[in-house]
């Protein structure tokens, strides 16, 4: 009998689904790597932290080390003005004796403390030196007396811009030998030139800075001749050579300027010894413009 063989035991065959490639969902977002903590970075020492980065305390003590404005009293006496200096011409006819006494009242004002210098006229500038170069060796008096007047107020404005207003500006007293009086006098009374125009001159050149006193050194003509002869010899000025009349005139104009003018100019008597000359002046100045009185020397 045959013998029959069972059929092969077959497993079910299991069914594998193709590999599909992954199809990306719109909504879903790809994945992001998570990110890095920051760093912590080592605490800095409290010098560090002071210099580099500033902290509310620090600037709370910055702003305590500002110093304060300060006001009331203290800020006043601080931002007080200095006071202006003072301005003392010298005038007279030729030979009074200006120049000695300039240099006379300048050590009185010195020995009381006071800044204070002297100056002259024509001159008291470079610019000015030139001009009176010009005037006094008698090279411009073929010209006349307008255009001498002319170079007389060129001249003063050099000399007020380069030396007057600097030193009354930083409050120091100054004493000129001759100034606009001069002008008036010798061009304008004496030279005929018209009072306006010596009016105008001076008022360009001159302005707001007009002396404070003006001494006029009053001496008989003859008398300040001879002294002037004594001291120039035979090198007589271009005003110094003009003749008695002249002087004599020069002087009258000087006495009438005085009297017009009280309130600024003071006669003095200059036909005496140089010490009571001094002492007159002084006498003027401590009146009108009431200096400090001079310091004492401390005994040791």
């Amino acid at each position: 009998m045959p013998i029959r063989t069972p059929p092969p035991t077959t497993a079910p065959a299991t069914t594998t689904a193709p590999a599909q490639s992954p199809v990306a969902n719109p909504s879903d977002k790809p994945a992001r790597k998570p990110a890095k903590a920051p760093a912590k970075r080592p605490a800095k020492s409290e010098a560090v932290k002071a210099k580099g980065e500033p902290t509310a305390a620090r600037a709370r003590a910055k702003k305590s080390a500002t110093p304060k404005a300060v006001t009331g009293p203290a800020t006043r006496s601080a931002a007080k003005p200095i006071p202006p200096g003072r301005f003392i011409t010298l005038e007279g006819g030729e030979g009074a004796g200006k120049s000695t006494q300039l240099r006379r009242l300048l050590a009185r004002l010195k020995a009381a403390g006071i800044d204070a210098i002297g100056t002259r006229e024509p001159g008291g500038s470079t610019g000015a030196e030139i001009i009176r170069h010009l005037i006094l060796s008698g090279a411009a008096k073929p010209l006349g007396p307008l255009a001498e007047a002319t170079l007389f107020a060129a001249a003063r404005a050099d000399h007020l811009d380069a030396t007057i207003r600097p030193a009354l500006t930083r409050g120091a007293w100054v004493v000129c030998d001759r100034f606009a009086d001069s002008t008036r006098v010798y061009q304008g009374a004496l030279g005929n030139v018209d009072p306006r125009l010596i009016a105008a001159l001076e008022e360009v050149t001159v302005g707001e800075t007009r002396p404070d006193l003006t001494l006029i050194l009053d001496l008989p003509a003859e008398e300040g001749l001879a002294r002037a002869a004594a001291r120039s010899g035979r090198d007589a000025d271009r005003f110094e050579s003009e003749g008695l009349s002249f002087h004599r005139a020069l002087r009258d104009a000087f006495r009438a300027l005085a009297a017009s003018e009280p309130g600024r100019c003071v006669l003095i008597d200059a036909s005496g010894d140089v010490d009571g000359v001094e002492e007159a002046i002084w006498k003027a100045v401590s009146t009108h413009l009431k200096p400090p009185a001079p310091r004492r020397r401390r005994r040791l």
